[in-house]
């Protein structure tokens, strides 16, 4: 084995490496959001925790957070709490931070 194949395959262990991360922290991330929503929408644990894993699920139906924003806004509004968009997305900012803290802590 020369050494551009021993390198060619320690870059693909970590672009594997990383991409397996930020799809964890985007998952983290849907949940903590799902969570902190429920909250705002005043439900029980059961609810909160069967939101939030709606929220995960939500996120794959498009390639970036576009359908999580849209979810929690439809949702939120349709539940009473006074919410814009941009309230939503500092929230989902603030949580991903959060999300790649806990993971890098369970580390």
């Amino acid at each position: 084995m020369t050494m551009f194949d021993e390198r060619e395959r320690a870059f693909e262990a970590k672009f594997a490496r990383d991409d397996e991360m930020a799809f964890r922290i985007t998952a983290r991330r849907n949940r903590l959001l799902g969570v902190w929503a429920a909250e705002q929408m005043k439900l029980t644990p059961e609810e909160t925790d069967a939101y939030a894993s709606s929220v995960v699920h939500a996120d794959f139906e498009g390639p970036d957070a576009e359908d999580v924003v849209r979810k929690l806004l439809g949702d939120m509004t349709a539940a009473g709490v006074e919410i814009d968009e941009a309230q939503i997305r500092a929230a989902l900012e603030a949580r991903t931070i959060d999300a790649r803290r806990q993971l890098m802590e369970a580390q």
